[in-house]
């Protein structure tokens, strides 16, 4: 859409090659940080009427939405449901029929010659003008793109407003030869959706890659992320404008879905004025937090569940993960259970009912003895002529995943696990007993990083007693158990994982760093040894750069020697 002044400057550009114009243009772009839900189309597309209409009240130049936002990201394989594409071309005809004054960028999958294309539509007086499709696909960690999509092959250069704008999407960014084809078509500023998932200092890398392209071609970019919970994933928003010379002009807030008016004047060889919103960027346990807040929240409500239930031992994990319930849902929509034994103290019963007062949610206590004495009595037959072991602990806890479903299958409730990373790797969890449940809000929080979370989030206000911080952590399964009975320090614990699980490192690297070899082996074998425990546990909101799930793909059996 080229306004009257840019045309006739056009016009006698095009008499004349030498003549050399430059325009005080003003561009309004509307940066719609948007949080679909994936799979339902006519109710993203309700949404996305809506802020077609606020951004053509506002005389907005430029709507851009994220990555796929029709269908939600990632589809995964409702993409080969034959109805995909007629829902699409149904949601997009209505789309379109709103679009009378403004240009808009929005991200669909696009079928063309029996190929499916992630793609961009430029939508302009009720009709799609231009298509680009994604160039670069993505197929490592949690992204499995060429599974679904094809790739394009052609630069995609349209103008806006006098303004020659450049499409890309996501990964594309990542490359040169998208960036430069695309600078070489004559774009101006390129625009790129995204659906890029958090992970601690994602914003960093993010932020380094745009500089290094803007400075590179010397062009301005527009970062446009989607935010919002999706399974195991979180997207974080975090949209940037970046200038020519590596500058961050515009940053959208984290987390949270945004509309923002970026006003950009006098746009020439990367040079500009911009009126914009310089939002807060959160450090890294901030941002953590932040972003399992938002997995929770987006799980239960895209889902459908009332409310949420967990068990409260008393221990740092429930403590954590209580806390972050509540932020995330409020006090009413939580429950938490006490399910004292024998072996659980009474300074353990007494924090989780003075958490539980504190965050002002529904507790109670329900005691697993008599269900115990019960069950221990049904399999004294079975048990006869063997020692009491971990048999008796994996009962305690079976029985206390039993009440929670319960509870939950009778109310509706979601129930969160507790169990945290380092945990998970080694197996220090039960199957069926605390591993029951939909949700595991920390799953892929190692121990220490729950501990700093806790310190965090008490700084925003004191929710979680401060002796469940700093008391020995404990499942008090057996008379003064203790976590490091069986296992290293999680100080030292969780340097080995991390250097195993998400640096990829060998046995003998991380023995290389220091660590004692009979130590780094032992836990080396029981990560890969219980695998086939984590196939079995629930999902939770994905924080690190690598964790278990879809991110780490490892077969359960297997006669794989992890030494070298």
């Amino acid at each position: 859409m080229l306004t009257d002044l840019a045309l006739w400057h056009r016009l006698i550009q095009l008499e004349n090659p030498n003549y050399h114009w430059r325009i005080e243009l003003k561009v309004k772009i509307l940066v719609a940080q948007f949080n679909p839900k994936v799979g339902d189309l006519d109710l993203n597309a309700d949404r996305i009427i809506e802020i077609i209409k606020q951004g053509q009240a506002s005389k907005a130049d430029l709507l851009v939405f994220p990555e796929l936002a029709l269908c939600g990201y990632p589809p995964e394989d409702l993409l080969l449901r034959a109805s995909m594409q007629i829902r699409v071309e149904r949601t997009l005809q209505r789309i379109c029929s709103e679009v009378t004054s403004t240009s808009l960028i929005l991200g669909f999958p696009h079928q063309e010659g029996g190929q499916t294309f992630n793609a961009a539509a430029v939508i302009e007086q009720g009709k799609i003008v231009a298509i680009y499709k994604k160039r670069a696909l993505p197929n490592y960690r949690v992204f499995d793109e060429k599974r679904y999509f094809s790739k394009g092959d052609a630069s995609c250069v349209v103008e806006i407003c006098g303004v020659r704008v450049g499409l890309s999407i996501c990964e594309d960014l990542w490359h040169d030869y998208p960036i430069r084809d695309t600078v070489e078509s004559g774009a101006e500023l390129i625009v790129n959706i995204n659906a890029s998932p958090f992970q601690v200092r994602k914003h960093e890398q993010r932020s380094r890659v745009l500089k290094d392209q803007t400075q590179k071609f010397g062009v301005p970019i527009l970062y446009a992320n989607m935010v919002g919970g999706q399974d195991e994933l979180v997207f974080d928003g975090d949209s940037m404008l970046m200038d020519g010379e590596g500058q961050i002009r515009y940053q959208a807030p984290w987390f949270v879905e945004a509309n923002h008016l970026i006003e950009i004047q006098s746009l020439e060889r990367g040079n500009f004025q911009v009126q914009a919103d310089m939002s807060h960027c959160p450090d890294r346990l901030e941002a953590t937090y932040q972003a399992l807040v938002l997995g929770v929240r987006d799980y239960v409500e895209k889902n459908g569940f009332p409310h949420v239930l967990l068990g409260l031992s008393g221990g740092i994990d429930s403590a954590l993960t209580l806390a972050i319930a509540v932020d995330a849902l409020g006090a009413d929509r939580v429950r938490a259970i006490m399910m004292p034994f024998r072996y659980t103290s009474d300074l353990s019963q007494n924090l989780a009912a003075e958490q539980a007062q504190t965050m002002g949610v529904h507790y109670r206590s329900i005691s697993i003895e008599s269900s115990y004495e019960v069950l221990l009595e049904a399999l004294s037959e079975e048990f006869e002529g063997h020692d009491p072991d971990v048999t008796e602990q994996n009962m305690q806890a079976r029985i206390r995943g039993v009440i929670l479903m319960a509870i939950s299958n009778k109310t509706g409730a979601l129930v969160l696990t507790t169990g945290n990373k380092s945990e998970v790797a080694v197996g220090y969890s039960t199957l069926y007993g605390d591993m029951a449940g939909g949700f595991d809000v920390l799953k892929d929080v190692l121990k220490t990083r729950v501990y700093e979370l806790a310190e965090w989030r008490n700084k925003l206000s004191p929710v979680i007693p401060q002796e469940v911080i700093t008391r020995p952590p404990s499942a008090e399964l057996a008379p003064g158990q203790v976590d490091q009975d069986s296992l290293p320090d999680y100080a030292e614990l969780d340097q080995i994982l991390e250097s195993y699980i998400e640096k990829d490192m060998s046995a003998s690297q991380i023995i290389a760093l220091g660590f004692a070899k009979d130590r780094v082996e032992r836990m080396v074998r029981l990560v890969d040894r219980n695998e086939y425990k984590r196939r079995q546990a629930p999902i939770g909101p994905r924080i690190s750069q690598r964790a278990f799930g879809r991110d780490r793909r490892y077969p359960i059996t297997n006669g794989w020697q992890p030494g070298d």
